[in-house]
């Protein structure tokens, strides 16, 4: 999370936007392209892939074509028709219990996805305080308690002005310390020092050792998940059909080079076999600085990191939870306990009852010996209940393209249907082969990875909605009597 996932602003036919906005209000597609960038782009997941050396090219490239691209251009096409985001796309393609499932997953995945977050924030802070607590599980779960609580403490009193540090997150903790890293990372390789992982064509594949060998590269299909919430700006471009497509190309260039060159720094400083999923940014750093006799530098660039993970997680926390109850209170789908604002006009209930299944989850990280174990299944539930958002996606994209195909639109993606078909088929597959432990996580059951997988993904991305909506009450709609926080 990276990203992430939150339900954006309403956005308006470009038709309307035209008929309403002055020039002032376009924007560039270059500037979309950054906004995108900066939405998605984090040197979180790098480690994740370090482990394969160069062939992590291959693994990013791969879902960026199968998923990125369709992902992109179709969201573009509904944003630009549809007003409301996912709950409307897919209430208006297949029908509102399928709409208030694609948002109820929208919300739910970040329940899995703050401790994988903050867990990466714990390993990164263990490098400014004491490198030995990043293996540390009680460690780990007590940072995602004490910073995640903080978090809703901030978000429940209304708190603004807190976007603008997930914008200065892209400059302070991605681009500056992926810019050193890689830098310093070819000054290691130009003095002479060998790789830890081989650099030839031979290794330009993943080794192949079953299906088990391929299953990390589900986590970059979270890696780029998000980018359809940057859709909604499509009708703030004065050509669309041209701008559009030209952004989320630059856009996806910027993005795979953010997410390769660090991860390939990272392979050729830090042997596969020491890497950390959670703490390997901070081993690279401490490796390479030692290397040059600045390791004083290490908890800066940790503090730095640390910085851009919570911005974000501030300016994302209340996001999700209030697309939920936006529709909850419209359509009576969640208990009236769950819809109650605070005086402050935030869903105060919901980020409290979240959180206590968030410090659940986390007590995971205490239990789970290895540390990088925990924060990968947590990553792999996280990514299994977003695919269900994309498949609903997809889905709604082709039969709204069929049954209202003269419905204005500010852009229209083009082979729609085969964009869907490719994006539909490579989430379904992402979705499966998540439930495959992977190779590099040998020597535990795989029945009980999988029963943890499959009671994450599957309870809380589908039996805990459909419970809602299946015992729903009449009385559970509100009227808008409250205001909500802006």
């Amino acid at each position: 999370m990276s990203a992430m996932d939150v339900p954006a602003g309403q956005p308006v036919p470009a038709a309307a936007a035209r008929a309403k906005a002055p020039a002032t209000h376009w924007i560039s597609w270059i500037a979309l392209a950054l906004m995108t960038t900066s939405s998605v782009a984090s040197l979180r997941a790098a480690p994740t892939m370090a482990v394969y050396g160069l062939a992590c090219v291959f693994l990013y490239i791969v879902p960026a074509i199968v998923f990125l691209l369709p992902t992109s251009l179709v969201s573009a096409e509904l944003a630009s028709g549809w007003k409301g985001g996912v709950f409307n796309w897919v209430s208006e393609g297949i029908s509102k219990p399928m709409g208030f499932l694609a948002v109820w997953c929208q919300f739910a995945m970040t329940i899995f996805y703050y401790p994988s977050l903050l867990g990466f924030v714990a390993s990164t802070l263990a490098y400014v305080i004491n490198p030995a607590l990043a293996s540390s599980g009680v460690w780990t779960a007590l940072v995602i308690v004490v910073v995640y609580w903080s978090g809703v403490w901030v978000s429940s009193r209304g708190t603004g002005g807190v976007a603008g540090l997930a914008s200065a997150g892209l400059i302070i903790g991605t681009l500056i310390p992926g810019a050193v890293l890689v830098l310093l990372g070819m000054v290691f390789l130009g003095q002479g020092n060998e790789s830890a992982a081989p650099m030839n064509a031979s290794h330009l594949l993943p080794a192949w050792a079953g299906l088990s060998s391929l299953v990390l590269i589900v986590n970059n299909f979270l890696s780029y998940s998000g980018m359809e919430m940057n859709a909604v700006h499509v009708g703030s471009l004065k050509n669309p059909a041209k701008e559009f497509p030209r952004a989320m190309f630059l856009a996806m260039g910027l993005v795979l080079l953010i997410f390769i060159l660090p991860a390939l720094a990272i392979s050729w400083i830090v042997p596969a076999e020491e890497l950390s999923l959670t703490a390997g940014v901070m081993q690279a750093f401490d490796a390479v600085f030692a290397e040059f006799g600045t390791q004083w530098l290490t908890p800066i660039f940790g503090i730095m990191l640390v910085a851009a993970s919570l911005g974000g997680m501030l300016t994302w926390l209340a996001g999700p939870s209030k697309g939920l109850l936006m529709i909850s209170r419209q359509e009576g789908y969640l208990p009236p306990f769950l819809q109650k604002l605070n005086k402050h006009g935030v869903q105060q209930n919901i980020l409290v009852t979240q959180g206590v299944v968030t410090t659940v989850i986390a007590l995971g990280y205490a239990l789970i010996p290895d540390v990088s174990s925990a924060y990968w299944i947590f990553s792999v539930i996280t990514t299994q209940v977003y695919l269900i958002v994309y498949l609903l996606m997809f889905v709604a994209a082709v039969k709204l393209r069929k049954n209202q195909p003269d419905h204005p639109r500010g852009y229209r993606a083009p082979v729609l249907v085969v964009l869907c078909v490719v994006g539909f088929v490579a989430s379904l597959a992402a979705l499966l082969i998540g439930f495959i432990p992977p190779s590099q996580f040998g020597g535990s059951d795989p029945i009980v990875y999988v029963l943890i997988v499959g009671g994450g993904a599957l309870g809380l991305g589908l039996l805990v909605p459909f419970l809602f909506y299946r015992f729903r009450k009449p009385h559970w709609k509100q009227p808008e009597t409250e205001e909500m926080a802006a």
